[in-house]
């Protein structure tokens, strides 16, 4: 059971929300001590408006970690923990690390707090935001010593003292990452998320999940059958999806850790399973009654109720943040187009007007927006539309096909399939304006259909 101890913090807003995070954290299996070294007179920091699809990255020097004991382990372990830090701080869209070699100073010897570190040394060469870390290694258990600073300000915006197992390093520093991107970004970020997605073993279909930067990865179904459409819940206990195990199309709805879960027992087919956000319960496509309808579904696979009824399919159904609407996919007017329904109401509203094929759609985590499949003239693209507005904006092109959009929890990033490198299925990520578009995974056959989780410290 983990054990947290949280200083008293400088403002009631920012209590609560490190009371939230340090609660959710206590389901891990492993102990650490969590301590503010923040000072009673901090102030806020200005938002990162990462919605802004303009935004420059800001810079940030990560400097090298202090060994205190000077050990071996020590040193190699600090290495270990900034390297962490730097890949996480890099993958996101708004932080862009410094190379070393143009440090004018060095805090691991000068000093790692606010009245031992320059300043100026380090607003001379552009950086805005600095990192400085410490290392203490005991009988096998690692304290790290974290600080986080606005060099302009000359101010610790971030500060805290994490002890735990060596083995959780990485665990440590993403929980300081989820810290430094609620300072900027006023969201806990994408540091403790995972991404369920399809890949094939030996010609099968299987349902794996991995870490937000591809790490840990885990094979989660063993069918040796076809497996699609995967979706985890908001608590990422339950994850659902696609199988053709049983021979036709069923959605199994599997307790991960608990190995024990249930199966949708409807004749035809039963297909694109979404969680409501919030609930366990279900949207999927169904067609025992004729062609495919959107049915809302209990966590036993259960149908509550029928949402769509209409000429043609209705599938791929995703919930507002609210839970109070869906957007699906609808050939209602002869082609299939993106349409939201508001559930209790049951007003449906057409988005999607260019292209002949408009499908996947899925809801941003703030609701303004959402991401989706367009094909136009041969070609395989993601969009993102305001809602409000409905203008699309194409994010690829000109990169082979790209598919199953899929949001960050704090919807900064898009993850997506794309067959851009030999013509084989990947799963990429970019920002979601569309820049900084790279491979995620390198793991041998095919990915697709990625579904982002919700990060368990992200409280709305």
């Amino acid at each position: 059971m983990v054990s947290f101890v949280m200083n008293k913090l400088y403002c009631s807003h920012n209590m609560l929300n490190k009371i939230i995070l340090s609660a959710i954290y206590c389901f891990l299996s492993f102990c650490f001590l969590e301590i503010s070294l923040m000072p009673a007179h901090a102030k806020d920091y200005d938002y990162i408006n990462i919605s802004n699809p303009f935004l420059k990255k800001t810079p940030v020097a990560v400097t090298r970690f202090k060994a205190f004991n000077g050990h071996n382990s020590e040193v190699e372990d600090g290495r270990t923990a900034k390297d962490i830090l730097t890949k996480a701080l890099d993958f996101t869209g708004y932080l862009k690390t410094m190379n070393s070699a143009a440090f004018l100073s060095n805090p691991a010897e000068s000093g790692i707090q606010t009245g031992q570190i320059n300043f100026s040394d380090w607003t001379g060469i552009g950086a805005e935001l600095l990192i400085t870390g410490e290392i203490i290694e005991t009988q096998g258990r690692v304290k790290l010593k974290l600080r986080f600073f606005d060099t302009f300000k000359a101010e610790l915006l971030v500060g805290k003292i994490y002890t735990g197992p060596r083995s959780q390093i990485r665990k440590m520093i993403h929980l300081f990452c989820s810290e430094i991107s609620y300072k900027l970004t006023g969201k806990w970020g994408i540091f403790d998320s995972q991404i369920a997605f399809i890949s094939t073993v030996k010609g099968k279909k299987e349902v794996f999940v991995c870490d937000f930067d591809g790490h840990n990865i885990e094979q989660i179904t063993t069918h040796k059958s076809i497996c699609l459409s995967p979706s985890l819940s908001f608590d990422r206990k339950w994850l659902a999806y696609v199988s053709y195990a049983k021979g036709n199309p069923q959605i199994f709805i599997k307790n991960i850790r608990e190995k024990r879960g249930f199966t949708t027992n409807n004749k035809g087919m039963n297909i694109s399973p979404a969680w409501m956000p919030g609930q366990l319960k279900l949207a999927a496509a169904l067609s025992f009654s004729g062609d495919q309808e959107i049915y809302l579904l209990t966590l036993k696979g259960e149908i509550i109720k029928r949402v769509t009824k209409s000429w043609g399919i209705d599938v791929s159904p995703g919930f507002s943040p609210d839970g109070k609407k869906i957007v699906f996919t609808s050939k209602r007017t002869g082609t299939p187009q993106i349409h939201i329904k508001d559930i209790e109401s049951k007003r449906v509203q057409r988005m999607t007007f260019k292209g002949l094929n408009n499908t996947s759609a899925v809801w941003s985590p703030d609701g303004k927006k959402i991401a989706y499949v367009g094909i136009e003239k041969n070609s395989i693209n993601i969009f993102v539309m305001d809602i409000d507005l409905k203008m699309p904006v194409q994010l690829t092109m000109n990169a082979g096909d790209n598919e199953d959009p899929s949001w960050s929890p704090d919807g900064s990033m898009l993850v997506f399939t794309s067959n851009r490198n030999g013509g084989i299925s990947r799963i990429f990520v970019m920002n979601a304006s569309g820049s900084d578009q790279r491979q995620l995974l390198r793991l041998e056959g095919r990915q697709s259909q990625p579904d982002w989780s919700m990060s368990k410290n992200i409280k709305n």
